[in-house]
């Protein structure tokens, strides 16, 4: 048996980004047994709509070190304008409609782009810089059908998908938005779906609303202990974890995730080299040495050369 689960996202939204340690530890404790979907919400069409919300680049990038309480890296470099999402949101379904199961790939990959570097990602060459650190994928060919007929079309039932949360859980918990003349999940908005039953976990949550909502829907999963070792973790994740995801997917219950030792484990494997650390935003990136690494030297190289 699976439990599917339906992600409802956006690779702009910060409160998306940083939900990630959880859901690394969702794919820690349950692997193959959650069957996840991903529904892109398209927050913004142009760039305009965030300029006459009053945004600005030093706006969003003051917002975003509030968010790095949530344990995620974050940039405090503005970039040079503020962008809009859907082309964006619209290479994601690019990859979903021609590479089918890269498209978490390539959303984390613009998640990191967007949160640690100044690449502008409404601009089809940052697009393609930040899709190119994807391991398998054609980042080319991924922005080069973006305005396609069939990727457009795709993402305009991801949209209507998304606008369909009035009445819904989430709008009960007030974690539903209306912003542009319907009520929608905002980011990130989970529904998990199993033996004919469907339980939502709108908007931002802690990892244990997700996990009681599984353990609701099949308690027949096999369930993963937590991890013992930073190195057990990287071992899982081939293209890298952050400092707080690996604490995170070690964290045992409901206890707090314990980064500082976390940190201080993967320092030591970092000194005997079966780790390697990439400088992320004011955080890093962890590797188990080998393959990944190289995933992470890409991401760093779409850095440098904005």
């Amino acid at each position: 048996m699976s439990v599917e689960v339906t992600y409802y996202s956006d690779p702009a939204c910060p409160w998306a980004y940083s939900v990630s340690p959880a859901l690394a530890t969702l794919r820690w404790r349950y692997g193959d047994q959650l069957d996840w979907r991903l529904v892109t919400i398209g927050l913004t069409e142009r760039a305009e709509q965030y300029l006459e919300r009053g945004y600005t680049p030093a706006r969003s990038a003051r917002a975003y070190i509030g968010f790095r309480r949530y344990g995620m890296p974050f940039t405090a470099a503005p970039r040079r304008r503020i962008a809009a999402t859907s082309r964006a949101c619209r290479a994601l379904v690019a990859v979903r409609v021609r590479q089918p199961g890269l498209e978490f790939d390539a959303f984390r990959a613009l998640q990191l782009g967007w949160f640690t570097t100044g690449l502008v990602l409404d601009e089809d060459p940052d697009i393609e810089a930040a899709l190119a650190t994807v391991p398998g994928l054609d980042a080319r060919a991924a922005v080069a059908a973006i305005d396609d007929q069939e990727t457009v079309a795709a993402y305009e039932a991801d949209k209507d998908e998304a606008r369909a949360a009035a009445g819904s859980p989430t709008e009960f918990q007030g974690k539903a938005r209306n912003s542009d003349g319907a009520v929608r999940y905002t980011a990130p908005s989970l529904v998990f779906s199993a033996n004919g039953r469907r339980l939502e976990a709108g908007g931002f949550q802690p990892l244990e609303a997700y996990d009681v909502l599984i353990a609701n829907l099949d308690p027949t999963l096999e369930r993963t202990p937590p991890a013992e070792t930073p190195l057990e973790v990287l071992e899982r994740f081939p293209g890298g974890l952050t400092t707080q995801e690996v604490a995170t997917v070690m964290a045992r219950g409901n206890d707090a995730p314990d980064r500082a030792a976390a940190e201080a484990a993967l320092i030591e494997l970092v000194a005997e080299a079966q780790v390697e650390r990439r400088p992320l935003g004011d955080d890093a990136m962890w590797l188990a040495a080998g393959p990944g690494a190289k995933t992470a030297e890409r991401r760093s190289q779409a850095a440098e050369a904005v």
